[in-house]
């Protein structure tokens, strides 16, 4: 890799980091949204359903735009609309408007959805073509690096109190009534409004660093050519398919967590109580249940670190289709070790799952483009629409846990997996 690939490598690696970290601190919002706004699972699904449908409607509107545009303004413009959904978590928390979230997530993501199409694709052709998916996946891993940092920061500084119902809220006096809303919005606005001020400077450095022209924007933009390729489509829909589970699974481990009353579990495992305490400053009974068991979901984000780092190598020495299928054969078997255990074995089990996620998302998206030469932004942009797997999905894993609970929902998660297991192997012959 040439100095100014590496330089550029290195800059898409910090946003594959701060993308990471914000789609994951959004998770630790959905329990006290929850409590807040008194939803139901399929309710707080919705939360997701705005923030993943934006990589539908967005994604290919994004290619077609960096096709013209090229990724550098792309990626500027990106951060900037990032930055602009983070600001609106302000007035959101300050009014307790749920719809204001909403709109907030989906701008948030809208950006998210424009970084995304533009970093993908450009860290695969900085360099080799043969160690595309290895690339792809260290960049990745810095992604998780973002993702495993920010449940602990999210327990710390949204999940550490306790959350009054509505009834509780009527009979406060006045004074303290307001005081009591200061607070809350105040432990929503502070990270959202440092993430802003950061993505607008990322911008800005963005700007003032020369990147590597790698698009021919003056080629002609060919969804169609796009389409007939196999190995994208069933890419799409292996996408589709991973974001969603891995979505679904990062949204409701809290809420798997109390359900199984893993907090009285944990607090009497001096192993567990001390994990806990190490994150968290305070004495243990005082920490209130969803900040102890969520201090556990950096574990499942930090597995999928650790994973992308060892699949950057093992996608570099084997064949990346053979080691997709293996470990999507691993997340379906430790799925069903969480559904069949109970207490701590059922809570490692599902947190392992995030070990074997980590290689899909760029591993998949490494095959479905390597044959697309400069029709990459057109494929990258259907690619991305397919992360509105993780619009869809999550709330339907919520309905069914509603209807059957957490663990028979699992089921539909083993599929979703099952289909990256066939897709890792039907595409060595596509």
């Amino acid at each position: 890799m040439s100095n100014s690939y590496r330089k550029s490598f290195y800059l898409l690696t910090s946003l594959f980091f701060m993308w990471g970290f914000i789609t994951v601190l959004v998770d630790s919002l959905i329990p006290r949204l929850k409590e807040i706004f008194e939803l139901t699972y399929f309710q707080a699904g919705l939360v997701q359903f705005a923030f993943f449908i934006a990589y539908g409607l967005i994604s290919i509107p994004s290619g077609a735009l960096l096709h013209r545009i090229g990724y550098k303004k792309g990626i500027m413009l990106g951060l900037a609309i990032m930055g602009i959904g983070c600001l609106l978590f302000l007035p959101a928390a300050s009014f307790r408007l749920f719809p204001l979230f909403l709109l907030g997530y989906f701008i948030l993501a809208s950006g998210m959805t424009i970084l995304q199409v533009a970093a993908n694709p450009y860290v695969t052709v900085l360099g080799d073509e043969r160690t595309a998916s290895s690339r792809l996946n260290l960049s990745q891993a810095f992604n998780s690096l973002g993702t495993t940092i920010a449940p602990a920061l999210g327990a710390v500084f949204i999940l550490s109190d306790n959350i009054k119902s509505s009834e509780e809220i009527k009979l406060l006096s006045e004074s303290a009534k307001e005081s009591y809303m200061e607070s809350e919005s105040s432990s929503v606005q502070m990270p959202f409004l440092v993430l802003a001020i950061a993505l607008i400077l990322l911008a800005l450095i963005v700007k003032k660093i020369n990147l590597p022209q790698l698009l021919n924007t003056a080629s002609h933009s060919n969804y169609g050519m796009v389409l007939a390729n196999k190995k994208l489509v069933f890419g799409a829909v292996g996408i589709f398919l991973y974001v969603g589970a891995e979505v679904a699974i990062g949204s409701y481990l809290v809420n798997y967590f109390l359900d199984m009353n893993l907090a009285e579990v944990i607090r009497s495992s001096d192993i567990m109580a001390w994990i806990v305490s190490s994150l968290q400053s305070g004495d243990l009974s005082t920490i209130d249940n969803k900040a102890i068991v969520g201090s556990f979901v950096m574990f499942y984000w930090g597995g999928a670190m650790i994973g992308r780092f060892i699949g950057s190598y093992l996608t570099k020495k084997y064949n990346p289709n053979r080691i997709l299928s293996l470990f999507a054969s691993l997340a379906i078997l430790f799925i069903i070790f969480s559904m069949s255990t109970t207490g701590l074995v059922s809570m490692w089990s599902i947190l392992a799952v995030g070990l074997f996620n980590s290689i899909m998302f760029p591993t998949i998206f490494s095959i479905a483009i390597e044959d697309l030469g400069d029709l990459k932004p057109q494929g990258s942009g259907i690619l991305c629409t397919a992360i509105a797997g993780g619009a869809f999905i999550p709330p339907l894993y919520g309905y069914f846990t509603d209807i059957s609970g957490f663990k028979m929902a699992f089921l539909l998660l083993i599929v979703c997996y099952a289909y990256i297991l066939y897709y890792g192997k039907k595409s060595l012959v596509l």
